[in-house]
């Protein structure tokens, strides 16, 4: 008898492909399989040539690059040196998610299966291309994908005798069980302050706990949006970057919506609990601590202010005791209501938690155990970093929008994470935020005499601001800035940086101010007036361009 083994490797940047990946983990423990679902970085790579079955689910983000989490496993697959014939013995399937709006649509994807194809991988099914332009999202495709995949496994491992499909009816049991701690249990509740010196440098498994230093607002109080200048403190950490960069920071849910959540759940928030894995292989998340407490977990883990998924809803129906909510949550997850899925969910932007409010005598009925697998994680937030280490050593500052909208429903929509920072006044106390830096996409160039021009509207200002003070402070002179907001008097960021540079020759500076005037101006337009010198720097001087929105 075959062993009936599946392992499903995803690549994901914003976790819809490691939502689809969790999907078909369900999908073959109901087809009787043991599976692992796993982020392609997280697998050891060179155990490869000893699979038989794997499906690999993978985003692109950008410009047709690989999501973070899967950057190291791209490099090692297209090495020179890999035998053709390594993958021989391995039967694959390669989903992809991207959107068509871009002209490089499912890049990583196309690319992934032509080259486990060519070192010998034996194709189940073409590519398939799921498309977020669709008007049902990339289900469009995996849907049909998916059951035409199921009958080609089949075909190669069927079913073992006197086993059947576990019907959708039955619901599987959770990632992990949930264990609560007695009172007077004597684990240290230690675990839940978070370490500030870091064994290594700061990551996203340990990040770096800074502190807030300034939190200003730069643009009018009159103005429309509230944008901050904000400082953190990152002596100590270990963290060195350089203009371009760009720092990763993990967010929290507010209190209100805390308190909301576990009165939902009738769940008490000072509660400790450890976790245990209900399957073989599978470890433990790895950002919380165990013991944890119940406040803990809704706080820094479940992501419970995102646009809820489909698989959301279809988790959730299984828990309902009451008919109309069973039935309008098993049409929210079912194939055919999508759109309506669409116009209750992503068009409003509606929350989680909001959606919980909704279905009561479902939400009340929620195992905790259950709740991992129903709310992804936080996901940390990337921002470019606007100062350089040269001007102020020990710091890192970004510039940041506070997100906040209005749709049809009656309350704004806020943003996670500028929301919560903007909220952190180190006037009210000791603020910290967890973070850590990455290599950005923007290199400056290493020749001191290569002139640079900067185009950068609004925030998108920020890497600059760092590759300025970075290259002032190398005595660098030929820096060209164009830059564009809306008023001169609301919303010119760091004006009196700029105009300082200026004075003393750092600086070549271009504003558009769009509605200062009858006629709107923008960047566009101050490049077109200043053709000739863009067109000297570029082609006598060999200027780098670099434009950021």
């Amino acid at each position: 008898m075959v062993e009936r083994k599946l392992l499903v490797l995803f690549g994901s940047q914003t976790g819809t492909a490691e939502d689809t990946a969790e999907r078909i983990g369900r999908e073959a423990k109901r087809h009787h399989f043991q599976c692992r679902v796993e982020a392609l970085d997280s697998y050891d790579v060179a155990n490869l040539i000893n699979e038989l079955l794997v499906v690999f689910v993978c985003a692109t983000t950008g410009q047709g690059d690989p999501p973070d989490n899967m950057k190291m496993f791209w490099q090692f697959l297209f090495r020179k040196n890999l035998p053709p014939g390594s993958l021989c013995q391995l039967d694959y399937a390669v989903l992809g998610l991207g959107d068509s709006s871009y002209p490089k649509f499912n890049f990583v994807a196309k690319k992934l299966h032509k080259r486990v194809l060519q070192l010998g991988g034996n194709p189940l099914l073409p590519v398939a291309l799921g498309d977020d332009q669709h008007d049902l999202g990339p289900d469009a495709v995996v849907d049909p994908w998916l059951l035409a995949l199921w009958g080609k496994i089949l075909a190669l491992y069927p079913l073992p005798p006197g086993l059947e499909i576990i019907s959708p009816d039955v619901r599987l049991p959770p990632k992990y069980t949930l264990h609560y701690l007695t009172e007077d249990s004597s684990h240290p509740s230690g675990g839940l302050l978070q370490p500030t010196a870091p064994r290594a440098v700061p990551s996203e498994l340990h990040p770096f706990a800074a502190q807030v230093v300034s939190n200003q607002r730069v643009t009018a109080e009159s103005h429309f949006q509230d944008v901050r200048l904000i400082e953190f403190d990152v002596t100590g950490s270990g963290i060195t970057f350089s203009a371009g960069d760009v720092v990763m920071i993990q967010p929290q849910n507010c209190p209100e919506d805390v308190q909301q959540f576990c009165q939902l759940l009738c769940l008490d928030p000072d509660r400790r609990f450890v976790l245990k894995p209900t399957q073989p292989g599978v470890s433990l998340p790895a950002l919380l601590p165990q013991p944890c407490t119940i406040r803990y977990l809704v706080t820094h883990y479940l992501d419970i202010s995102c646009v809820p998924r489909r698989s959301f809803f279809e988790l959730l129906s299984y828990f309902s005791t009451n008919k109309l909510e069973r039935e309008k949550l098993q049409e929210f997850s079912s194939a055919q209501g999508q759109e309506e899925l669409y116009s209750y969910c992503n068009r409003p932007r509606r929350t989680t938690l909001e959606a919980l409010w909704d279905f009561p005598q479902t939400t009340c009925a929620i195992p905790p155990e259950y709740l991992l697998d129903l709310i992804p994680r936080i996901r940390p937030r990337a921002f470019s970093i606007a100062s350089s280490m040269l001007a102020h050593p020990d710091r890192i500052q970004i510039l940041m929008a506070v997100v906040r909208y209005k749709t049809r429903l009656s309350k704004p929509r806020r943003g996670l994470c500028s929301t919560w920072l903007a909220s952190l006044n180190p006037e009210q106390g000791d603020f910290r935020v967890p973070l850590w830096v990455k290599k950005g996409g923007m290199k400056f160039p290493a020749d001191p005499d290569t002139p640079v021009i900067m185009i950068g509207p609004g925030t998108g200002v920020a890497p600059f601001r760092a590759a300025i003070q970075e290259r002032v402070a190398q005595g660098r002179r030929g820096n060209c800035l164009f830059f564009g907001c809306r008023q001169k008097s609301k919303d010119f960021y760091c004006q009196a940086e700029w105009e300082e540079l200026v004075s003393k020759g750092f600086l070549t500076l271009f504003t558009a101010f769009s509605r200062d005037q009858e006629e709107k101006v923008y960047v566009q337009h101050r490049i077109q007036e200043n053709q000739r010198l863009v067109w000297e720097l570029l082609s006598s001087r060999n200027a780098h361009v670099y434009l950021a929105g």
